[in-house]
């Protein structure tokens, strides 16, 4: 019984005191040792449930509080909605954003003062101070590729050789070894600029845009992202475009042994007789075809590739919804004669000024994509959990109709290979009707439905999401899992070619997506009888770390993944005590921080090790909560406070602070999915170190807040839920029973008198503990009609 009481007086201690409030002794988990991210949790052996019954003023202290937080969170997203409906956080990455759109104003000839300006503060604002810049906050090291593209861009806009932050990045360079150790992608960008001979630049050929289907290169066995962004970048190479920097802006100081004596080619990874060996060699022979002077085909290839660009520009002026093919497109485009005033590319250009931009400390950053569907529906999610509903808020009423109109019905490059359905998906940013994926799909299905009964016309929601499901169903891949954009795209020996050196090339099923899509069919009644459900429960329950966690694709990293899971498994029905379940409970339960919450470095990607180690944050904080409270289960109580004491704790003006960056959005694999050790020792030789050099990394700006709303107000439900079930259990065995007929004795039986004294003094002590916890919930029940009056009020 004493397991199912709530000790709401512990997170009050947590609250007011932080972690030392109640003990709980901190000891290093076996195999492994302590980082620099802090002490690290506890055993499960040391874990204890609460057992003793709180007096109704401590349980409701502790309960207004928890719903004071909630409140405050809900009324700071209501502030900051936009008035279309929507809401959307900034997205940040790192600086190479702003530094490419510098070279990009270059090769393009755009004077625009106030923006360079802009971009280069930003710049500055980044610079770490051992001169490098990075790509994740606090990342242990900075990243050379970053780094040379900041210092051409700042190079490109005046700053002199002999400026201290050019010094300053200069030195960190030279000591790392150079231009030598870039990537593809940066040597393409030094080419543009005249810093690095395009002959010494991998090939892409823009005739990949003619072969058929069953070729394996076809460009559309690419990832959506891969295939947007190659298609311009192979315009590029074959043209091969120069616009060299001012005499006084080039990089001369990072040949120090000259231009001549310098190494630009490119050596295999691994040995000649290997496919990555191959591919090098057939480089080489299409880099001589580039200059021979007959290439039949060549033109043609060059225009179908503009025809293609043009085609897919999205109608906010971006390219796929994301910078890379936005930015390559612009200069694919001017190459071929389109000058800065053409409408295609004057729309491109403009966009900049939009939603794609945003101020911050003096400077002008840039955003690589932006999240307004997937902001909009975890901040419904979130309200939807709170209590709220289109019924009582006219904020969530806007947001539900802005989405329904959001709903994607134009077709995409999906249908190449999935058209046996009509489109009905969700993308993540606002203006990319190409690209509709699956897992904002999922989301905005599951909150559709989760709204519709609180709306009284819910015909179009209805049409939506039977055309989203079916959508949504028909993209499941043959292993049972659904990827993000694309059905089957996982051809790894794309992930071999020379130019395949950063971020993913391929989209393959990840169980976080599938996870998402489990969760939204279970709220229709699909169980593991149903077969795509038996199917992805299937790949999910395969794709199991041995530590009981689950790797995470799109978020930082096995808490996010195993994050996904478990809730899923709940809606479907799943045995939640059953050992694999418990496992992964464990797993998170083991990895709490001392101060209550949970972090994880994106450095896990590479060193395996640091899977859920990190300074805690909000937004891993919740995920970690959110798993652990699907499971209901009372042996993690004092798992839960101490996870619902720190986000109570670190809660400021309704919302969290949060630099570290918990989004992913490429962990540097080449192949899109987890690494295997062979494939990890591959990602070791081509120099990806803690830094995640071939990663990307994303703080979204509003993981800080819904997520962590939404684990409040999830932990409030269950220990309500805990409590009204203490209070009935009690009552159960506090109710006095007749004695048996064999317990009766003569008066005069010795002892009889002391016993018959005893039991009326436990009876009276049972009967007044009944009634204060009878009073306490009459008390709780009015205060929660209370509370839902004022709500209503204020909505």
């Amino acid at each position: 019984m004493g397991r199912n009481i709530l000790c709401w007086k512990r997170i009050q201690a947590f609250v007011k005191d932080g972690p030392d409030a109640v003990p709980r002794t901190a000891v290093p988990l076996t195999g492994r040792s302590r980082t620099m991210f802090g002490e690290e949790g506890v055993r499960l052996s040391e874990m204890h449930s609460p057992s003793d019954a709180q007096s109704p003023a401590a349980t409701q202290l502790a309960s207004d509080r928890l719903s004071k937080a909630i409140a405050e969170a809900v009324d700071w997203l209501l502030q900051r909605q936009d008035p279309e409906g929507f809401w959307v956080g900034m997205l940040e990455s790192n600086s190479c954003m702003e530094a490419q759109w510098i070279l990009a104003m270059h090769f393009l000839g755009i004077k625009d003062d106030r923006k360079l300006d802009g971009m280069v503060a930003s710049i500055l604002n980044e610079q770490r101070v051992d001169g490098s810049w990075e790509v994740y906050h606090n990342a242990p090291a900075g990243d050379i590729n970053t780094t040379v593209e900041c210092y051409a861009a700042l190079r490109a806009a005046g700053f002199s050789a002999d400026e201290e932050p050019i010094s300053r990045a200069r030195e960190w360079l030279l000591e790392r070894g150079g231009l030598s150790q870039t990537r593809v992608f940066t040597r393409y960008w030094l080419a543009l600029i005249g810093e690095w001979p395009w002959q010494d630049t991998p090939t892409l050929p823009p005739e990949l845009i003619c072969t058929p289907l069953w070729f394996p290169f076809n460009i559309y066995h690419f990832a959506s992202w891969a295939r947007a962004t190659i298609i311009p970048l192979s315009v590029l190479s074959a043209r091969r475009p120069v616009r060299i920097l001012p005499p006084e802006s080039r990089l001369d100081e990072l040949y120090p042994e000259t231009r001549d004596a310098f190494n630009y080619r490119l050596t295999p990874k691994k040995r000649f007789f290997s496919w990555e060996g191959f591919f090098l060699m057939a480089d080489r022979l299409l880099s001589r075809y580039v200059e021979f002077p007959i290439r039949p085909g060549r033109e043609l290839a060059i225009r179908l590739c503009i025809e293609w660009i043009v085609k897919h520009q999205d109608a906010d002026g971006a390219w796929g919804g994301i910078q890379p093919p936005w930015i390559y497109s612009l200069m694919a485009l001017h190459t071929e004669g389109y000058g800065v005033g053409h409408p295609v590319v004057a729309k491109g250009i403009k966009a900049l000024d939009a939603h794609w931009s945003y101020e911050r400390n003096g400077g002008l950053y840039i955003q690589a994509s932006e999240s307004p569907i997937w902001d909009t529906v975890l901040t419904l999610q979130s309200f939807l959990d709170s209590g709220r509903s289109p019924a009582n808020c006219a904020a969530m009423v806007r947001a539900v109709n802005w989405l329904v109109q959001k709903q994607v019905t134009a077709p995409g490059d999906w249908q190449v290979k999935v058209s046996s359905v009509s489109p009905g998906g969700w993308s993540f940013e606002r203006a990319n009707d190409s690209y509709p994926d699956v897992d904002d799909t999922a989301v905005a299905v599951l909150v559709l439905a989760r709204a519709r009964g609180a709306l009284e016309d819910g015909t179009s929601i209805d049409h939506a999401i039977k055309r989203a499901v079916r959508w949504i169903l028909a993209l499941q891949c043959s292993n049972g899992g659904w990827a993000s954009f694309d059905r089957d795209n996982t051809n790894s020996l794309l992930a071999k070619l020379p130019f395949c050196d950063f971020g993913e090339v391929l989209d393959p099923p990840t169980v976080d997506v599938t996870a998402h899509v489990v969760e939204a069919l279970a709220h229709f009644g699909w169980t593991v009888r149903d077969t795509p459900v038996a199917r992805a429960l299937a790949f999910i329950k395969a794709a199991q770390e041995e530590d009981g966690s689950w790797f995470g694709r799109w978020g930082v990293n096995h808490i996010y993944g195993t994050a996904a899971v478990l809730p899923a498994l709940a809606a479907i029905g799943e045995n939640m005590a059953a050992d694999y379940v418990l496992r992964a409970c464990d797993w998170i339960a083991e990895h709490q921080n001392a101060d209550g919450g949970w972090g994880e470095t994106p450095a896990s990607y590479v060193d395996t090790s640091l899977r859920g180690i990190g300074d805690s944050t909000a937004s891993q904080t919740a995920w970690a909560l959110m798993a652990l409270l699907a499971t209901r289960a009372s042996r993690y109580n004092s798992v839960f406070h101490a996870g619902v004491g720190y986000l109570l704790r670190s809660q400021y003006d309704g919302t969290w602070h949060e630099p570290q960056y918990t989004g992913t959005g490429f962990p540097g694999y080449g192949v899109g999915s987890r690494l295997q050790e062979d494939v990890h020792e591959r990602t070791v030789s081509i120099r990806q170190g803690l830094e995640v050099s071939r990663g990307f990394m994303i703080n979204y700006n509003l993981y800080r807040h819904y997520f962590p709303l939404m684990a409040l107000s999830r932990a409030r439900e269950l220990f309500e839920s805990q409590h009204r079930e203490s209070a009935s259990e009690l009552g159960t065995t506090t109710r006095l029973r007749p004695m048996p007929a064999q317990a009766i004795v003569k008066r005069g039986t010795p002892g009889l008198r002391r016993a018959g004294s005893k039991g009326r003094i436990v009876a009276r002590r049972l009967i007044r503990k009944t009634a204060k916890i009878l009073s306490a919930v009459s008390e709780r029940r009015e205060y929660l009609i209370a509370q839902r009056v004022q709500t209503s009020r204020r909505s």
